[in-house]
């Protein structure tokens, strides 16, 4: 199963909406549509399409290192910022523990290694702090995380020159 990443498109929204309510319902992380496309900047927001199915998606955009989305309201994408700011990584329950989400990062790390950001971080949530060291991230305390991540929510960052390169 390989399937092609590509960029988020108007008519994918639906999907992503649907895959992220799915993935985070009965928490406080789900979000909606709306404050969904306020969270993906165009170059920096795939979906893995396999035979026109969204199987999994990964929305990011710059934004200031140690600081991390409100989940309460929509954002104004900070085009400057040299942190890329993974805001949210979904893969189709059936089609988890397969690569795919691996796969996702390193696309997403090809696009901002090409566009020149020099870090990306993230909130890792709901025990995914695993999977984003095996990723080469790496925790920072010291970084405030609003509640609404839910409890044991970390806020993690790499430099992108560490990260490994897609295959």
């Amino acid at each position: 199963m390989t399937g092609l990443v590509r960029g988020v498109t108007e008519a994918d929204w639906p999907q992503i909406a649907a895959l992220e309510a799915g993935a985070y319902a009965g928490t406080s992380l789900t979000e909606g549509e709306t404050v969904l496309r306020s969270r993906a900047a165009a170059g920096t927001s795939f979906v893995l399409d396999l035979d026109g199915r969204i199987a999994g998606y990964v929305l990011a955009l710059p934004y200031r290192r140690f600081h991390c989305p409100d989940l309460t309201r929509r954002e104004q994408i900070a085009h400057h910022a040299t942190n890329l700011h993974l805001h949210d990584l979904v893969v189709s329950a059936p089609l988890r523990r397969r690569g795919l989400g691996t796969r996702l990062v390193r696309h997403l790390t090809d696009a901002a290694r090409g566009r020149g950001f020099a870090t990306i971080s993230l909130i890792a949530v709901a025990g995914k702090e695993p999977f984003w060291r095996a990723c080469g991230y790496l925790p920072h305390p010291e970084a405030p995380v609003p509640d609404g991540y839910g409890s044991g929510a970390v806020y993690m960052s790499a430099q992108v020159t560490a990260l490994r390169k897609a295959s």
